[in-house]
């Protein structure tokens, strides 16, 4: 009898691909990271909500390393099967710009293509990280509001895409 499964599509590799994404993140390795995602790749999360590209979607994370101080990853109940997984992670850090600590729960979700990550879709608690980031009274009181998560993500997007124009660390 043979097995199917090629060694790629096998739940276990997925699994080690999910674990070396947080390990590359929490290293800051943005090319070990990239080797992680199919060329295909589509991420979102409450504030980038689409990206396509793994130029967009590593462009994104490298932007985020370079906003941020402290950074701490730590990843658990990582999952995965034959064409998907999850898993629980978080990330402690202090942005640079206005030197507030951010601890952020996240919920991670992944396809796979060709034994790499196809989609990425993280979703956390928008108004806790609003609270967090942006600080009293803003986050605090307006984090549910669509017009601030509207306003937060557009700001992300000019950033990113300046950020990615650029080649370079955005500033401040």
């Amino acid at each position: 009898m043979s097995n199917s499964r090629t060694p790629a599509s096998r739940p276990g590799k997925h699994q080690q691909v999910i674990r070396g994404f947080f390990d590359a993140f929490a290293c800051g390795d943005t090319d070990a990271l990239a080797r992680c995602y199919h060329p295909e790749i589509s991420f979102g999360d409450p504030v980038f909500l689409e990206l396509e590209g793994r130029d967009l979607v590593v462009g994104m994370w490298s932007m985020l390393l370079a906003s941020v101080t402290d950074l701490q990853v730590s990843a658990w109940d990582i999952t995965a099967d034959e064409h998907s997984g999850g898993a629980r992670w978080s990330a402690d850090y202090v942005l640079r710009r206005s030197g507030r600590r951010v601890v952020n729960q996240v919920q991670a979700q992944f396809r796979f293509e060709d034994g790499l990550i196809v989609r990425h879709h993280d979703d956390f608690d928008f108004r806790d990280w609003s609270r967090l980031a942006l600080g009293k009274p803003t986050g605090m009181l307006v984090g549910w509001t669509p017009a601030l998560r509207r306003k937060v993500r557009d700001r992300a997007r000019h950033r990113l895409d300046e950020y990615l124009r650029s080649g370079s660390p955005i500033s401040g």
